[in-house]
């Protein structure tokens, strides 16, 4: 029944055919179950390994790699090629497959979690009336129509209509589904509100949610899915991951590059195609397949093997820094997607506040005697720990408050007049509460208060162990009363009483609502001499003003306590005894903001981050934690920047597009809300980061660019996020977008470092097949440079020191290329030098160098017609491994000369010198000796097709590859130098990252 809380009971009960005394009977269990279904939430069934593993290959990239290794194993065997040679390069391009593949498939299955955790929030048991009697059954039996009855402490088992309270009160804490800070008094009436949200439906009592307090009887309305628990399972199931701005940009890139190498590997078949016949080849067939292979190898040598290895690296690293931080990454690419973060929709219980309610102002009568009649105490402390101090009005601190009669009285009134319990956990660190937050906060008032009579008090309670300390107070004030009568809270008198006795005195504490305890005191205490006077309608003005100063321009939770003294040997309690009080003092509680969250907030805005505070909780208390944090400091009026979830549905649709990009906060909202604050963003292409704790922020943390779990959570929450805030504080969320953006500039780094070598690779053996030399470089030998020689330096990149103004510019475009412009012009210039100087390296060997043979230009060009000629050398020198060893060297050497230059993007490195990142150093040395391995060690020259080289050629290597660092300084002189960029217009077009359509949803 979706409208139960707009119903009588009658009606309810009425639609179900239920007797509120008898429950259902059996044919009707049987019945209603059939139609129903169980009270279970389905078992979303998980994505098969073998799919998830097919996914990870659905890439054009990897579809072309894929594609090489089997070409090449295949001709291989054509070319008769056995053992391991033949197996060598298919099997390490399959084995990086492998390695990138396990990533992806650990990243997908922790999204899979999320629904399955959402199972734990059901109950186990319910208390059943069936048949005219009390059962308790498995909470997985209930039907629609059954009569339960919850008490304290109870997990609602299904989303149920309330039909009688069966104490003064009761109230529930939905904080999971709400996000409300304060538990929800639920009531009978039903509600006429239109467009109700969960807040508003104060009859209903919604699955997994927790009864704090009193003890009632409703009728079942919802089970399984067709409960608030369900609505949010529906909502994460119809959520699909989004793709982040680096992913996408990777994924244009691939195809991209794709369609590059498939068009040059073509060309070069086809250029070739009048020396298919050519003798050397020993045949048209055998011509056909020598050039395919050479197309095979610009495949291979265009394609960077080890980018997604690098990638996932860099960003593995990236998650340790930020761990340090307190925010733990659950998935890789989230940290990359910070960077380019544009609004944060941030919870504000638990996130911006501290989540723990605390008395921060007191007001209490000084005398009657003497003006001004009131006077206020400031009470700092924002947790549930003991720890705090209390000021005077003058903002001296109060160094005995407990000599204070008003102050004194107070913290035997918040003492004894509470149910609740605070306590210590030693395996959390922290102080925990059992009961209502408001309870709490006085418990811990009670301690900051401290006790009278002596003077070494402060000192002596800071002695105490963590748990001794936690209520030391407290339980002297009860120690020195005895409790003998209660009387509960109840709607409709708004106050609680409790009746003590100390040392042959009676006396009654009472606390509740200001307007209920004010308007039954006759008398007041006064706080400077501790005299009872009676209370002038002067003063009651007074206290009355104070009240709504407290609860309207600082939006505090407010209390009124009182004391009445009672006859002699009175032992029971009646509600005509709470009249003729005396009136203590008024305080006001609130659940404070962080004190680090101002700074976090001025920091957004510099930094070009926009916030919006989105809460469960009423409009005027937000918007009061709002102006505290800084929030609306530049703003006079909040019309337009403040909405309730209902009003901005009101809104017209250009109305509402205007509203969502001034938006500051948003009030009053639930589950279905918050996902379509995130899908409203990012349709006006905003890249989206949402917080949340509770399970009713899961199906939007799953939908949001990054989702934003907090460490206290629950494990819904955690599960369905890309992030966990170790300490729940949004300033660590600001730490980690400055650390998300040092992330993606050296991610820029390193993917220009790999592509300007790839380049060169392309241009190498492209330039040898169009002017018809032999085989410059091998695939195994591409192989070997791509993964090993590119890799080390790349991932190293990735330790480039974090910018100091990383955060005072805007955040970066999605749109906007990895490289672009008059940055893939430098790139090609370098990669065209890099493939240049490659080839120089192989036509020296063969031309120049005194141990090679020496031929004239032409006879190289024309190698594969050297079997049908005379010729003064042998034609097997085509064969020496000597050129293609010094060719790999060069390749090898000029990308670590390369490497240095990505130091920086635009900075000399006369300004950052080499040893400013000593990883990349290492990694460059590191790489010099594993090519030497493979130089000098036998089996692996033998692997490779490379042979030892000599002083001249090593000579020759260097001459040729130092020259890239020169080129580079110029251009990078260019592009600090204005002028440079009149070469911007020729080539903003020609992106190497196509531009498509900007941030597609």
């Amino acid at each position: 029944m979706d409208d139960a809380y707009a119903r009588s009971v009658s009606e309810v009960l009425e639609a179900f055919g239920v007797d509120p005394t008898r429950g259902l009977s059996d044919s009707q269990v049987a019945e209603n179950a059939k139609i129903y279904g169980r009270n279970v939430l389905p078992q979303e069934g998980s994505t098969p390994l073998w799919k998830l593993i097919l996914k990870q290959f659905d890439d054009l990239l990897v579809k072309i790699l894929i594609a090489a290794a089997f070409v090449s194993f295949l001709l291989a065997l054509i070319d008769g090629e056995t053992g391991l040679t033949a197996f060598l390069e298919p099997s390490v391009i399959l084995m990086i497959l492998a390695a990138n593949a396990a990533v992806g498939v650990i990243t997908e299955t922790n999204a899979e979690k999320a629904l399955e955790e959402l199972r734990a929030y059901q109950a186990d048991v319910a208390t059943v009336l069936r048949n005219g009697c009390f059962s308790i059954l498995p909470a997985t039996e209930l039907v629609p129509g059954d009569v339960v009855e919850v008490g304290v402490g109870c997990k609602v088992p299904a989303d149920m209509r309330m039909i009688e309270i069966l104490s003064n009160q009761l109230r529930v804490d939905q904080a999971i589904l709400t996000g409300e800070s304060c538990s929800v008094a639920k009531d009978l009436e039903s509600t006429a509100a239109t467009n109700a949200v969960y807040q508003d439906k104060t009859n209903i009592l919604f699955s997994g949610t927790v009864v704090v307090s009193g003890r009632a009887r409703a009728v079942v309305v919802g089970v399984g899915s067709n409960t608030a628990m369900g609505n949010i399972r529906e909502a994460m199931l119809r959520t699909e991951d989004e793709v982040t701005p680096l992913k996408k940009k990777l994924d244009e890139f691939g195809t991209f590059l794709a369609k590059v190498i498939a068009g040059i590997c073509v060309l070069v078949w086809v250029v070739n195609i009048g020396h298919f016949g050519d003798p050397a080849h020993g045949g048209l067939l055998r011509g056909a397949i020598h050039y395919f292979k050479i197309a095979v190898a610009l495949a291979v040598a265009a394609i960077p093997e080890g980018l997604p290895a690098v990638v996932t690296t860099c960003l593995a690293l990236g998650t340790k820094r930020m761990a340090r931080l307190n925010a733990i990454v659950r998935s890789l690419p989230s940290v990359e997607t910070l960077g380019c973060t544009t609004v944060i929709c941030s919870d504000k219980t638990g996130t911006l506040t501290t989540n723990m309610m605390s008395v921060s102002k007191i007001c209490v009568v000084r005398s009657v005697h003497r003006g001004p009649i009131t006077t206020e105490f400031t009470v700092t402390g924002t947790t549930f720990a003991p720890e705090g101090l209390i000021f005077d009005m003058m903002g001296t601190q109060l160094e005995f408050p407990a000599q204070f009669p008003c102050l004194l009285h107070i913290a035997m009134c918040s003492s004894l007049c509470n149910e609740s319990t605070l306590q210590y956990n030693p395996d959390k660190r922290n102080y925990e509460k059992i009961g209502e937050s408001t309870e709490v906060a006085l418990r811990v008032l009670v301690e900051k208060v401290g006790l009278p009579g002596f003077d070494s008090m402060p000192s002596a309670l800071n002695m105490l162990t963590k748990h001794e300390r936690a209520s030391y107070c407290n339980r002297y004030w009860e120690h020195q009363f005895k409790k003998i009568s209660l009387l509960e809270f109840s709607r409709d008198r708004k106050m609680m009483s409790v009746l003590c006795i100390r040392k042959q005195q009676e006396i009654m504490f009472s606390k509740g609502a200001p307007e209920s305890i004010i308007s039954r005191c006759t008398h007041i205490l006064c706080n400077d001499d501790g005299s009872s006077v009676p209370l002038t309608a002067e003063i009651r003005n007074e206290l009355e003003a104070r009240f709504q100063s407290f609860a309207g321009k600082d939006t505090l939770r407010c209390l009124a306590l009182a004391l009445k003294r009672m006859p002699t040997g009175q032992q029971t309690l009646s509600y005509e005894d709470e009249s003729n009080l005396t009136f203590i003092g008024l305080v006001g509680m609130l659940d404070p903001p962080r004190e680090e969250v101002r700074n976090a907030m001025l920091s957004c805005m510099s930094a070009g981050i926009r916030v919006i505070v989105v809460t469960g909780d009423n409009k005027s208390t937000a918007e009061s934690i709002c102006r505290q944090i800084g929030a609306f400091d530049h703003l006079d009026d909040f019309t337009g920047y403040s909405y309730t979830a209902s009003e901005f549905e009101e809104l017209p649709p250009l109305q509402r597009t205007t509203a969502l990009q001034r938006m500051v906060l948003f009030t009053r909202v639930e589950p279905s809300h918050k996902k379509m604050l995130v899908e409203a963003l990012q349709i006006q292409n905003e890249v989206v980061a949402m917080t949340g704790d509770g399970v009713n922020d899961a199906p939007a943390l799953k939908k949001a660019d990054i989702g934003i779990a907090m460490g206290s959570g629950t494990a819904v929450a955690k599960s369905a996020s890309d992030m966990v805030l170790a300490d729940d504080n949004f300033a660590s969320i600001v730490a980690a977008v400055a650390e998300g953006r040092a992330i993606y500039n050296n991610t820029k780094q390193f993917i220009r470092y790999m592509i300007s070598s790839n380049i060169g690779e392309v241009v190498c053996i492209f330039v040898a097949a169009v002017l018809g030399m032999p085989e410059t470089l091998v695939p195994v030998q591409l192989l070997w440079v791509n993964l090993v020689t590119d890799g080390l330096p790349a991932t190293a990149i990735g330790f480039n020191k974090q910018d100091s103004d990383v955060m005072m510019a805007k955040p970066r475009k999605v749109s906007e290329a990895v490289v672009s412009g008059w940055l893939f012009f430098r790139y090609l210039v370098i990669g065209v030098y890099v493939g240049l100087a490659t080839i120089a390296g192989f036509v020296w060997w063969f031309i120049y160098y005194d141990g090679g043979p020496k031929l004239p230009y032409s006879e190289l060009v024309n190698f594969d017609s050297c079997s049908t000629r005379m010729t003064t050398y042998p034609c097997t020198i085509f064969n020496d491994r000597g050129p293609s060893t010094v060719s790999m060297t060069v390749l090898v050497v000029v990308e670590m000369f390369n490497a240095l230059n990505n130091l920086s993007e635009n900075q000399s490195l006369f300004v950052i010198p080499p040893w400013s990142n000593l990883w990349l150093v290492g990694s460059i040395i590191l790489t010099m000796f594993l090519h030497m391995l493979i130089l000098y060690v036998k089996p692996l020259s033998v692997l490779f097709s490379v042979t030892p080289l000599s002083w001249a050629e090593w000579m020759v290597v260097l001459y040729l590859s130092f020259p890239v660092i020169i080129i580079d300084e110029v251009l990078k002189f260019f592009s600090r130098n204005p002028r440079g960029r009149r070469f911007h217009f020729r080539f903003r077009r020609g992106d190497l990252l196509p531009k498509k359509e900007a941030h597609d949803k």
